[in-house]
């Protein structure tokens, strides 16, 4: 004889299973997480997808986050400090100048003279062609302030901050 309360039990687990069965498509892997209750004025939350890290949606607009390793303060006189008063002068923030620190360095590792023999990249920034560089300067080839005022003129034009082009780098493998 079973107890009473056995058979509302089951019902409630049963219906309780195809409730999150059928809350996930079998032809998506991602799947929603609530990382934080929702702001009053909004709804947050990210998506555990491989395919796509870094996506989240906030307020219902779908964006990527981009994270770039710490890059911390740069050692003055460096190519990165000259970067690091640019982009703080342009009103980007400290993730931003990180995101441009490891978008170049990836790039041309910070070396004014780098060169990509195949593609024809030239500089930090990795111009193609490098003598785009010289609506900045005509010492495009050797100095970095030019380089650098360039190509963040680049970026700001292309992909807006330099978080979105080293999404896009991370996403596409080039900028």
């Amino acid at each position: 004889m079973r107890a009473t309360w056995s058979l509302p039990a089951f019902a409630t687990l049963v219906t309780f299973a195809f409730l999150v069965v059928s809350s996930v498509s079998p032809n998506e892997a991602a799947v929603a997480r609530v990382i934080a209750p929702a702001p009053a004025e909004g709804q947050s939350f990210a998506l555990d997808d491989p395919q796509h890290p870094g996506a989240a949606r906030d307020e219902f607009a779908v964006s990527r986050i981009s994270t770039a390793p710490a890059a911390g303060i740069p050692d003055p006189g460096t190519a990165k400090a000259i970067a690091y008063e640019m982009v703080i002068a342009r009103g980007w923030s400290q993730a931003e100048y990180e995101c441009l620190v490891a978008l170049w360095t990836r790039e041309s590792n910070w070396r004014v003279n780098a060169h990509n023999p195949t593609s024809g990249a030239h500089g930090i920034p990795q111009a193609l062609p490098g003598d785009k560089m010289a609506t900045v300067g005509a010492d495009w080839e050797t100095n970095p302030v030019t380089q650098i005022t360039w190509g963040l003129g680049y970026i700001a034009g292309r992909y807006g901050t330099p978080c979105a082009a080293w999404d896009h780098s991370e996403r596409k493998n080039w900028y």
